[in-house]
Formats: C-alpha cells, sequence, structure tokens
C-alpha cells in the first residue's frame, strides 16, 4: 500500500525545526495542576517556555521562583527559571510562541452541564495573536468535538489575519494554523510513575498538526500515541475515567452492602485482587473527587444526548458516588446516636479536606460537601489538614474555616477520616478520640470499640 505524502507548509517548516530541535518558543496557558507541572517538563527540555494565566497571584509567584502547587518543590520553579522560564499575564507574548497549549479548567455548571467558559474566554484570547504555522493545542478533559466545534471557529473568527484552522483537504498554500487534542493525564500525589513514563495521546485535526504535536510532547514524553483525530484523542480520556468511575460506583455499593452484612469490604478486595488476570482493584471512599473521574462522565452523558443516546449505565455510576458523601453524613449519624449523642449541636473533627492524600488539591472533594451537609443539619464541624491552613470559598461552597490543631481529641465526639494523609498518626488518633468513623480504611489493623468503618 502507497504511503501518503504529507505536504508540509513553508511556514510550518521553520517552526517544526525548532521544535524538532527543542529551541522552539511554547506558551503554557492555564498555570494549575496540569500547566504548570507541563511548563517545567518543557523548560527542562530546553524549550524557551512562557507560562500565561490570568491570576496575576500565580505570575508573581513564578517571577519570584515560587511554587504555589505542594507536590513541586520550589528548587523545580528556581531550576526553570534559570533555564529562561518567565509568567505573564500579556497574552500579546502568544505572538513569539511556535506552540502554545492550553490547560484551562472544564468545570460542570450548576445543572451538572459542562462549562466550557474557560476553553472559550482563552480561545478569544489568543486569536488576536495567532501567527501562521503556529499550533495551538487544548489539553483540557472535555467532549467530542469540543476543539472543532468550539476552540477552531472561535480561533477562525476571533484573528485578524484570515487564518483557518489547517484541515487535511486544504490547498498546502493556504494561511493557516495547526490544531491538535491531548489529554492530559495528571495524577496528582502518585510517585509511582514519572511523569515522562506516563504515554502522551494525541490527535490532529490534520497530519501535519499531529507530527507537530509529537515533536513537542515526544521532547518531554517517553511515548507518543497518535491517533486518527482530535474527536478520538477526546473520547480516549473520557473512557479512561468513565472506567474508573463505573468501577469506583460498583465497589462503593458493594461496600454498603457489606457493611450491612457485616463483611468487610477491604478484605473482599484484597483477596480478590490476588488473582492474577480478570480483575484490577477499585476501592470505596467518602466520594469522588479531583478534577476529572466526578465531571468527566456528565461531559459524555450531555454529548449523547445530541445523538438521541441515553447513557444509563455511566448516569447511573454517578448517581451511586454522588450519593457517598451523604451515605457518610447518615453514618456518623447513626454512629453517635448508638453512644445517645444527637447530631444536631454535636461536635465533630473532619480529617482531611483534599480530595485524595497526601495532596493540597479541594477541587470536588467530598470533604467538602460532608462538612456542608453536617453544618445544615446542625453539627458543630471542624477540620483539620495538613495542606490548608484555611479553606474559604468556591465555586460551590462557602466554608470560611480554619484548620484545627490535632490535640485534645478528646473534645470532640466524633472524629471524621475523610482523608486519609501520610502526616496522621491513626494509632494516636484512635487512642486519644472517643470516637472515629473511617470512611477510608486507615484505621486497618487497628482494633477498637472507638472505630466505626463506613
Amino acid at each position: 500500500m502507497a504511503t501518503q505524502t504529507v505536504t508540509i507548509p513553508e511556514p510550518v517548516l521553520s517552526r517544526l525545526d525548532r521544535i524538532q530541535n527543542k529551541t522552539a518558543n511554547v506558551g503554557v496557558i492555564g498555570l494549575g495542576y496540569v500547566g504548570l507541572p507541563l511548563t517545567l517538563l518543557l523548560s527542562e527540555a530546553g524549550f524557551k517556555v512562557t507560562g500565561f494565566d490570568i491570576d496575576q497571584v500565580k505570575v508573581a509567584h513564578l517571577e519570584a521562583g515560587r511554587s504555589y502547587i505542594h507536590r513541586i518543590p520550589q528548587t523545580e520553579v528556581v531550576r526553570a527559571r534559570e533555564q529562561g522560564f518567565r509568567a505573564t499575564c500579556d497574552y500579546a507574548e502568544l505572538s513569539l510562541q511556535d506552540a502554545m497549549i492550553i490547560c484551562v479548567p472544564t468545570p460542570l455548571t450548576e445543572h451538572r452541564e459542562p462549562d466550557l467558559s474557560f476553553i472559550r474566554m482563552t480561545a478569544e484570547s489568543i486569536a488576536p495573536w495567532l501567527v501562521e504555522g503556529q499550533i495551538v493545542i487544548l489539553e483540557s478533559t472535555t467532549y467530542p468535538g469540543t476543539t472543532e466545534e468550539v476552540l477552531v471557529p472561535i480561533l477562525e473568527k476571533g484573528n485578524t489575519k484570515g487564518l483557518m484552522a489547517r484541515r487535511a483537504s486544504m490547498d498546502p498554500d493556504a494561511r493557516t494554523f495547526q490544531i491538535a487534542f491531548s489529554p492530559e493525564r495528571e495524577d496528582p500525589g502518585n510517585d509511582s510513575v514519572a511523569r515522562r513514563d506516563i504515554p502522551k495521546v494525541i490527535g490532529g485535526l490534520d497530519p501535519v498538526a499531529s507530527e507537530m504535536a509529537s515533536g513537542v510532547y515526544g521532547a518531554i514524553f517517553n511515548r507518543t500515541v497518535p491517533v486518527s483525530s482530535t474527536s478520538v484523542a477526546e473520547m480516549t480520556k473520557l473512557l479512561e475515567n468513565i472506567y474508573r468511575c463505573v468501577n469506583i460506583a460498583m465497589v462503593n455499593e458493594l461496600k454498603i452492602l457489606c457493611l450491612k452484612m457485616g463483611i468487610d469490604i477491604w478484605e473482599v478486595i484484597g483477596a480478590a485482587a490476588t488473582k492474577p488476570f480478570g480483575f484490577h482493584p477499585f476501592y470505596p471512599g467518602p466520594g469522588l473527587g479531583g478534577h476529572c473521574i466526578p465531571i468527566d462522565p456528565f461531559y459524555l452523558s450531555w454529548k449523547a444526548r445530541e445523538w438521541d443516546f441515553h447513557t444509563r449505565f455511566i448516569e447511573l455510576a454517578g448517581e451511586v458516588n454522588e450519593a457517598m458523601p451523604e451515605f457518610v453524613v447518615q453514618s456518623v449519624g447513626a454512629a453517635l446516636n448508638r453512644q445517645s449523642i444527637a447530631l444536631r449541636g454535636a461536635r465533630i473533627l473532619v480529617l482531611g479536606i483534599a480530595y485524595k492524600k497526601d495532596v493540597d488539591d479541594l477541587r470536588e472533594s467530598p470533604s467538602l460537601t460532608i462538612i456542608e451537609s453536617l453544618q445544615k443539619q446542625g453539627a458543630e464541624v471542624s477540620f483539620n489538614d495538613p495542606y490548608f491552613p484555611t479553606v474559604g470559598r468556591g465555586r460551590h461552597y462557602n466554608l470560611n474555616m480554619t484548620c484545627a490543631p490535632l490535640t485534645n481529641l478528646s473534645q470532640y465526639d466524633c472524629v471524621l477520616i475523610v482523608t486519609d494523609h501520610s502526616d496522621y498518626d491513626f494509632d494516636a488518633i484512635v487512642r486519644e478520640s472517643r470516637l472515629v468513623v473511617d470512611t477510608r480504611n486507615a484505621t486497618n489493623g487497628i482494633r477498637s470499640p472507638k472505630i466505626v468503618r463506613c
């Protein structure tokens, strides 16, 4: 079979050459939990990196060589600064970049529908500064079709040079920019897999875009996985997270059943995990957190309606997981009742408000929902988390609380373990508390009548 010859437009050749030589200018837009780690990898590889963010505080921290994400040491930011990395709020500097990578949030609205406002605003900010031959890569998790149906039209309409997104069918001499989608695969708190060892899926709007994006990511990841389109890459990310969402929902449901039956679900999972094939362990918890797993399934469910398709399995998993924080609250109430203490007026200390252990990330954390629910039922709630001295106002919460010291635990009617940070001494916590409700199996191996696992 003959191999199709891809004609690379002249304005792209010099940029592609700089990418392959790692001398290209690369701009990363959005310097949060995804954008900042990516920025540092690109800088380490030798690219001339500029970080863009509308948050002047983040920019000031980075310009001063400071990190605002716990898992990223300040030394990495300092090293990047020494290699030429800089941060700015001035989007006019986008015109100097060979490649631009968008790493902005894609949350849900209050009606559980996709909120693409950050992508739209970013595209509108990029469009006036587009230059022929540049590549724009979207990393934000979203539904299939977003890159081509939302991002591209804004960029085409908003630039003043008449540039179009290059597609395979276009005249090679057309004045264009390149478009690709490459989903982020960050896993905060996971130190067992180096970022470079996480394969990078890449879908270009045309083969040239795929080649340019592969050149950028191939310099910092040990393996790239090109796919046939932006939509395939978008769906790949959703499949990964829906797979986890559905399986977590299953074990959450089994946990509730096992509690009723007097069976330890954690022991069951441990035994099942000894099977060397056909089984992968997932673990129950107080609810889903993070930017991806609680949100991504709803992106696909929303998009599926366009095709008159009801994603029943996915939506059921979402319902099960969303119900877990309320199950925790009910379990706390039941545990207190057994000690003749009413939930209303009870003093409760929530241990851990991050969405997972050993990270400083509050996004979609079930702890926040649990705290608000306990407060609505009249409980006096405090929290402790080594990563958060305070918690204020977010998109879906307004707590305005200060971290309580992990001392005099006997003053609380209940200590509720929601996030099992490694910093916690659970033996001491159980010893000093009157009642411990454990949602994470953090007290496994500790025998005490004070412990209630849920």
